[in-house]
């Protein structure tokens, strides 16, 4: 006689299946979902936990870095004799006292580099890109302007601008010997500029020798501006004392102007319109004549580029009268403080 299992036994045995049941459901979930257990809240939580990509980076950082001065922008932030007024027109050349005044070797390294740039142009260094100058002559006093426009930097413009800010006490005074050996005498100030851009310096040069056998002397108005990542350069002198009204004009129109010029988006190009575009707001005109060509009577819309803002010259300030700087000893009792362009 075979004996039954206790009631006890039973529910033992029915306890233990199931357990072993819910354990390999519990295996089988987690193998399916990678041990979470919950794909729709781990997934976001590791989206959001990834960091952004190298190539994202870049290509966030391309986008919003500066873009380089084009050659185009440095010709349209140049001033115009509109800029300046009477008497100012485009210059026919170098004026003759560059070479005789200009040019000469110097013992004191900082001051010869100093006259170099001057006499080179090349106040800020020498232009690693962009680069558009143009120049003016003044027929009635024989006064010249030379503006320039730089790609540049900002670093290297204000290193630059901080050694022109040196010169005035290291080079105040000093002699270079010009051609044929004659001796020159070189006398550096400091010239406060209008509010203009974002990092300015002046300075006004003094050279005086000799000009085809007679005693000259020549002084010039030396500005540089930066804009931004640009720069500006403004020389204005002659051989009479510089009318410092024209200096202040070409830094003020000018730094403005460059401004503009760059925040002025390029117009697109002008692509031609081939025979079989049409205008998106107007359709085909109807052939009159059933054998006409579709392509023929469609009508063309060429695209048009947006007009450029211009900027207008500011009022020009009165002419102030020159007054011809006494030979001998009055050069020399001339004041050595610091000049003010405004």
């Amino acid at each position: 006689m075979t004996r039954r299992p206790s009631p006890r036994a039973v529910r033992l045995l029915a306890s233990a299946l199931g357990a072993v049941t819910l354990l390999t459901t519990a295996a089988c979930v987690r193998d399916g979902d990678g041990g979470t257990g919950n794909t729709s809240q781990r997934r976001p939580a590791e989206s959001a936990a990834s960091p952004t990509s190298p190539a994202s980076t870049a290509a966030q950082q391309a986008s919003t870095a500066p873009t380089a001065l084009t050659d185009t922008q440095a010709r349209d932030a140049l001033l115009t004799p509109t800029d300046l007024g009477a008497p100012w027109a485009p210059t026919k050349g170098a004026a003759l006292w560059r070479d005789a005044l200009l040019k000469g070797t110097v013992d004191k390294a900082d001051c010869g580099r100093l006259l170099d740039s001057v006499y080179t142009e090349e106040l800020l260094g020498e232009p690693s890109g962009a680069h558009a100058v143009v120049g003016f002559d003044d027929s009635d006093e024989g006064d010249q302007i030379h503006y320039q426009v730089n790609a540049a930097h900002r670093a290297d413009v204000d290193k630059r601008l901080d050694w022109l800010r040196t010169m005035p006490r290291k080079c105040g005074r000093f002699t270079a010997v010009g051609p044929g050996g004659t001796r020159q005498e070189v006398r550096v100030t400091e010239v406060r500029l209008p509010e203009a851009g974002d990092a300015r310096q002046g300075l006004r040069l003094s050279t005086r020798g000799k000009l085809e056998g007679a005693r000259a002397t020549l002084t010039l108005d030396l500005a540089a501006v930066r804009v931004g990542d640009d720069a500006i350069v403004v020389t204005n002198g002659g051989l009479r004392e510089p009318r410092t009204e024209y200096t202040v004009q070409a830094v003020q129109v000018g730094a403005e102007r460059l401004l503009l010029t760059r925040n002025d988006p390029p117009a697109p190009p002008q692509t031609p319109v081939s025979g079989q575009s049409e205008s998106p707001t107007e359709s085909p005109n109807p052939s009159p004549n059933p054998s006409t060509s579709p392509t023929q009577s469609q009508s063309q819309s060429p695209s048009q580029s947006p007009s450029r803002e211009t900027v207008r010259p500011q009022p020009q300030p009165p002419q102030q009268q020159q007054q011809e700087e006494a030979d001998g000893d009055d050069w020399e009792q001339d004041s050595g403080q610091d000049e003010d362009l405004y």
